[in-house]
């Protein structure tokens, strides 16, 4: 049997350098044995050009009880699967949850959040046609699981941390919507552009904000690093002062990049899902 710190390990590894959907799936679902718990029926794709690739799947899944449903996917947020239930005769189904796996150096934050909205998803042999015309609504994280080195948290601890992580993540998402920032971003031009503005001590001289460091300024130590609370004073709001001069707001860029990047991105995914798509069945 492998060693548990190697597996984790491997596993971390392949959560954060991988470059696929699938390959996240597989790393995170091996390690609680839900791998073999469902298999894919049938495969749509559609590749999306609106000055970038953002391929979609939709993927027909059925579970050993022999339950049915959808899933999609996109090749720009692999951290993600939105699950949506099978159709009715009409084509009609609704929204359930999107499910989020992401990795970070010392482990990964895996949640269900619940969704609300209502689907039109018209399947046939060869295609699918997706349309969700109404507002999809982001409910609440019912179910989550955090890995730390050796240590797996779950049950009502996890989905407590999660929500907690959440609420931080989307005010600081709003924030960072306020200042204009770009859209359409992939993850490693996001985070170019959002971590000298968040967090400019951690970032070489060269990248940080002019003006970051004034004349006078005033600095505390938390997690071992000296931050600049008088610049946190200057540029962030109420909400934000304690996270970024306590360090948290760092933990969080470090270890859950990719959900703050799902969140920051999340209006565009939702006009996505708004459009009428076409999907050519591969499998």
């Amino acid at each position: 049997m492998c060693d548990t710190k190697y597996s984790l390990a491997v596993c971390t590894i392949a959560l954060l350098f991988c470059g696929c959907a699938s390959l996240v799936d597989k790393a995170g679902q091996a390690l609680d044995g839900s791998a073999f718990a469902e298999k894919k029926i049938a495969v749509y794709q559609s590749s999306i050009k609106d000055g970038s690739r953002m391929d979609m799947e939709i993927w027909e899944m059925q579970n050993k009880a022999g339950e049915r449903s959808c899933i999609i996917t996109f090749r720009r947020y692999p951290a993600i699967k939105i699950r949506i239930s099978v159709p009715d005769a009409s084509g009609i189904c609704n929204l359930t949850k999107l499910e989020y796996l992401g990795g970070n150096p010392h482990g990964w934050n895996e949640y269900h959040l619940d969704l609300f909205g209502e689907v039109q998803l018209l399947m046939s042999e060869r295609a699918t046609l997706l349309a969700i015309p109404d507002e999809v609504e982001a409910v609440q994280i019912s179910w989550g699981s955090i890995r730390r080195y050796d240590t797996r948290i779950t049950g009502s601890e996890a989905v407590t941390n999660l929500r907690n992580r959440r609420e931080r993540i989307v005010a600081t998402v709003e924030w960072m919507a306020s200042r204009n920032g770009p859209k359409g971003q992939n993850l490693n031009n996001f985070q170019k552009h959002y971590k000298p503005l968040l967090l400019p001590e951690m970032v070489p001289k060269w990248q940080r904000p002019a003006g970051w460091l004034q004349k006078g300024d005033v600095r505390i130590r938390a997690e071992d690093i000296s931050w600049n609370t008088s610049y946190t004073e200057r540029v962030f709001p109420q909400e934000l002062k304690d996270i970024r001069n306590s360090g948290t707001l760092l933990r969080d860029w470090e270890d859950a990049l990719a959900w703050i990047y799902l969140e920051y991105e999340w209006e565009n995914i939702k006009e996505l899902l708004s459009r009428r798509i076409i999907l050519q069945q591969i499998k």
